[in-house]
């Protein structure tokens, strides 16, 4: 690898035109990714008329889809994409969820006005940012690798989805762990660590681990997608090492507008997309999986026909299915505005934010910038708020605890757009002091919003109702669980450092008294964080559960031949991350449609 850093490193440190820049990073980043520079994925351009199954959607579920059906040779395979294959920027673990906006990796959908929440962004409307390209949202995410608590699956179980309680998806994790996914722990620890966790113990908490069947405290270290300093996509970990199969076909850039249901025997058969301006339709033999995300999916089914009948016959869609898609998103709504000041800077000195600092990086893996999202360790607690089980946690907070440069002069980086792309992120930070941040996610939301068409256009983004804290117990939840943020971050282990909360007042809650409850209100309501953690819009369900839209086999309730295999099925949330979650989805999801087509 190191003859493609040189250049790059030669090109930034003489200042290089853009042009030269941009060159020499696209010749790098292939080298950089996968230690070929000729090691890209093969773009399919021209199309069979029929293949076995085709795969809507390059996330995590349809990465691990596409793998998995493709192991059959007889089987062929065309997964299409709306996105790109991604580049070196996005698999630096510190700033890429940072540079997301900057990158064209993303929907940049936008949630409807809604008064109790987002009222301090632009506009008064949430940004749902979810990932568009090769991985998907495991593109832009924060990396954090977590399996979920067993209560998570023993109630989908309870439910009446049979084969999804914690016992029978746990062999699903562990199949995907033992195979293609590639993960780690960091080794890379601040002093702020230490006390993090004693100060979980002083609230009578114990240290857990990232694959413990309770998730309820504090980690020691967390488990992440990176491995050797590097994020690990689903495409990098389940499509690139078998991108060379002769029976998977890769089809990037291309925008599924229809998926082809015949309405009198309700069964799906082929797509409509759209490739460089030119419109294809493709049949498949055997079955059409849905892996679009929670958004896209629910929108491409209603396109189709398949949905509220109400909703869609004002759009005039003619109905195949009348089916409560759309419904039953929620998220883990996230507080990121607690920030403690120090007295010393206790990690990286922010002064060495240079490009020595990013060679050190490029070079061995290593340093800050291999840091996932600034994020160190992670809790989950109950406030006194929560009427759930005893062990089963309401809400999870993060650890941030690295910061770098605001004031950094050095030209490599201003090359690199770094210092501008970051401002006004908590990653920049003064360097006579240090800093740490606390954010608060509420794991277990009893509000719900809808995903609704505005039009019939598939361009078109579709309503994103959050309905965020339309159910009260939500923000009396989140309040509780930043003066528990609060209490924690200047509790005794942080008294060394002088941890205190940032007086600074969020701007529009300035009126109100600093720390009070009506105070936190105001900030909630204003600096709202949407996750990109949303779930459950394709709900899964038995037959009797008039709100499903999937079975327990993830096939659609009264379409045969079509499956939805993302975080859309989701019935309820889960608790820490939905990635690993949907690589477990996938790997279940693949096995069941294997044990329908190989008995034939």
């Amino acid at each position: 690898m190191t003859a493609g850093i040189l250049p790059l490193l030669l090109a930034l440190s003489n200042e290089a035109p853009l042009e030269t820049l941009q060159s020499t990073f696209a010749n790098f980043s292939a080298e950089y990714l996968y230690g070929d520079a000729s090691a890209t994925f093969r773009d399919t351009n021209s199309f069979l008329l029929e293949y076995d199954f085709i795969v809507i959607g390059a996330g995590s579920g349809g990465c691990v889809m596409a793998n998995r059906l493709s192991e059959n040779p007889r089987w062929k395979v065309l997964l299409l994409e709306a996105g790109r294959e991604e580049n070196a920027l996005l698999s630096v673990p510190l700033t890429a969820a940072e540079l997301l906006t900057e990158t064209g990796y993303s929907w940049q959908y936008k949630a409807e006005p809604e008064s109790t929440v987002c009222r301090g962004e632009p506009g008064g409307v949430c940004s749902v940012i979810k990932g568009r390209g090769l991985g998907g949202t495991s593109l832009h995410n924060y990396m954090v690798y977590t399996r979920g608590h067993y209560y998570d699956y023993d109630r989908w179980a309870l439910a009446g989805n049979y084969g999804w309680s914690y016992s029978d998806v746990l062999p699903y994790f562990l199949k995907g762990e033992q195979s293609y996914l590639k993960k780690s722990r960091l080794t890379l620890q601040t002093p702020l660590l230490r006390s993090f966790v004693e100060a979980g113990k002083s609230f009578g908490y114990s240290s857990i681990e990232p694959d413990d069947k309770v998730q309820l405290g504090f980690f020691k270290v967390t488990d992440t997608n990176t491995f050797r300093g590097q994020r690990r996509s689903a495409a990098r970990d389940y499509l690139h090492p078998i991108r060379n199969r002769p029976n998977l076909f890769i089809s990037m850039n291309s925008r599924v507008i229809r998926i082809l249901i015949d309405p009198r025997t309700k069964t799906a058969h082929g797509v409509e997309f759209v490739k460089d301006g030119v419109q294809h339709k493709v049949y498949a033999s055997k079955e059409v999986v849905l892996s679009a995300g929670a958004i896209n999916s629910p929108q491409l089914l209603m396109l189709s026909g398949v949905g509220p009948k109400q909703h869609l016959e004002s759009l005039s869609i003619p109905v195949i299915k009348s089916l409560d898609v759309g419904y039953n998103l929620h998220d883990h709504y996230a507080y990121s505005s607690l920030q403690f000041n120090l007295n010393q800077s206790l990690f990286l000195n922010p002064a060495e934010f240079n490009s020595n600092t990013l060679a050190e990086y490029l070079t061995h893996g290593t340093g800050v910038f291999s840091f996932p999202a600034r994020f160190e360790s992670a809790a989950f607690m109950s406030t006194p708020m929560s009427d759930l089980p005893v062990d089963y946690p309401d809400i999870e907070l993060f650890f941030a605890s690295v910061t770098l440069n605001r004031n950094s002069s050095d030209s490599a980086l201003k090359l690199l757009g770094l210092p501008q792309a970051l401002e006004g992120s908590n990653l920049l930070a003064n360097a006579d002091r240090g800093q740490f941040s606390i954010f608060v996610t509420l794991e277990q939301p009893k509000s719900r919003g809808r995903i609704t068409l505005k039009n019939t256009n598939p361009y078109s983004q579709p309503r994103i109702k959050t309905n965020y804290f339309s159910h009260p117990h939500d923000l009396a939840t989140v309040i509780s669980a930043i003066n528990m943020a609060v209490e924690l971050g200047e509790s005794a282990p942080f008294a060394k450092y002088g941890s205190s909360l940032d007086p600074t007042p969020i701007p529009g809650c300035e009126s109100l008294p600093f720390r009070s409850d009506d105070y936190w209100k105001c900030t909630v309501q204003q600096m709202a964080s949407l996750s990109p953690h949303q779930c459950g819009t394709c709900k899964m369900g038995p037959a009797s559960d008039t709100s499903a839209v999937v079975n327990p086999e993830l096939q659609v309730h009264g379409v045969r031949n079509l499956r939805v295999v993302d975080a859309s099925i989701m019935p309820t949330p889960m608790t820490g991350h939905p990635n690993a979650v949907v690589f477990m989805i996938g790997e279940k999801a693949a096995d069941m449609v294997k044990n329908r087509w190989l008995k034939r």
